[in-house]
């Protein structure tokens, strides 16, 4: 698979969902947040689903199978939180 060179410097190492918002820890230990109302499809999610992350391309995505979910680390960064 090829990859963007900002895709490769932003890989997440771990990330989870706390009051209301998704946070990444990044590799160089950064930690980024957002609030998931700005995502349609985890805006009305239960809290269980939410807290079902998955790392996904070598860290540099995040997955959340129970919603058919994906969003990149760079995307994130960049501000695009999939459709709201």
């Amino acid at each position: 698979m090829k990859y963007m060179v900002a895709e490769l410097m932003f890989k997440a190492v771990r990330a989870w969902y706390e009051n209301g918002k998704i946070c990444i820890m990044l590799s160089d230990h950064k930690e980024i947040r957002f609030p998931v109302t700005l995502n349609k499809k985890l805006r009305n999610a239960p809290v269980e689903k939410l807290t079902n992350i998955e790392l996904i391309c070598e860290g540099t995505g995040l997955r959340w199978p129970d919603l058919d979910e994906d969003l990149s680390v760079t995307g994130i960064i960049e501000g695009r939180y999939g459709k709201i």
